[in-house]
């Protein structure tokens, strides 16, 4: 990731714009000498803020499934990300007028053992965020772009991660409520693993829920309850030991 005065493709050129996010930031997807690009900028001092964490995040954490930025210019708004382009289906398009969870629904309905495939590339990933040192924040089905042409799920927006554990400074943390977890609301609370833990858990159930009910097995749904526990040291201590249980669970 360079990081480096560099001209980013102008908003002027885009093939399409999200200016309408709950972030603060300003998205855009164009296109240079037949090569696709998404660019992310800040407008508001907290969206600042996010890209500077997602920032920290990309230089310490590679993993095939995180879309990291090949190019971040800094300027006198904030930091500007350039990221490559991939088609997919975000499966929450989350924007400030609403939610669009068709890609949920689409999702929901493929093969388990398909499904059971793109939760496993999301908990390797969270290996390499646990490993170096990082937890999650502000993890819901908004990140998660799958290509259903390719049965493929990347991670994306990835802001609001941040090294850990660390104190709740502030009335709560950003986030989807039927992703986060309860400490996530309490000013003086301690975020570390078992938080990023309870998202994951929340996600697993989320993905491999559907209107018909829960669509993994006994020893899945066991799981996914032990991680969403309220009280965090009944969950599991870590992310490898949430992730080696549900690898065991799932085989």
């Amino acid at each position: 990731m360079s990081m480096r005065w560099l001209s980013v493709p102008s908003i002027e050129a885009a093939f399409v714009v999200f200016d309408a996010q709950g972030s603060g930031c300003r998205s855009y997807g164009v296109e240079e000498a037949g090569q696709r690009w998404f660019v992310k900028t800040a407008t508001t001092a907290p969206s600042r803020a996010s890209l500077d964490r997602a920032c920290a995040l990309h230089a310490a954490v590679r993993h095939p499934a995180i879309v990291r930025p090949v190019q971040t210019t800094y300027g006198p708004a904030g930091s500007t990300l350039v990221y490559p382009w991939y088609d997919g289906d975000v499966l929450n398009h989350a924007t400030a007028h609403g939610a669009d969870r068709e890609g949920l629904a689409r999702f929901q309905q493929l093969p388990v053992p398909q499904v059971e495939a793109a939760l496993d590339a999301i908990l390797d990933a969270h290996l390499a965020v646990s490993a170096a040192g990082f937890v999650a924040v502000d993890l819901y089905d908004g990140c998660f772009l799958y290509d259903f042409s390719s049965e493929r799920m990347r991670l994306i927006d990835l802001d609001e991660y941040r090294p850990g554990p660390f104190v709740l400074d502030a009335d709560r943390l950003p986030g989807s409520r039927r992703y986060m977890a309860p400490e996530e609301f309490s000013r003086g609370a301690v975020i570390d693993e078992r938080t990023t833990v309870h998202l994951l858990g929340r996600t697993l159930h989320h993905l491999l829920d559907s209107a018909k009910g829960w669509r993994g097995n006994g020893e899945q749904r066991r799981v996914v309850e032990r991680a969403t526990r309220e009280m965090p040291t009944a969950r599991y201590a870590d992310v490898p030991a949430l992730v080696r249980s549900w690898r065991s669970a799932a085989s």
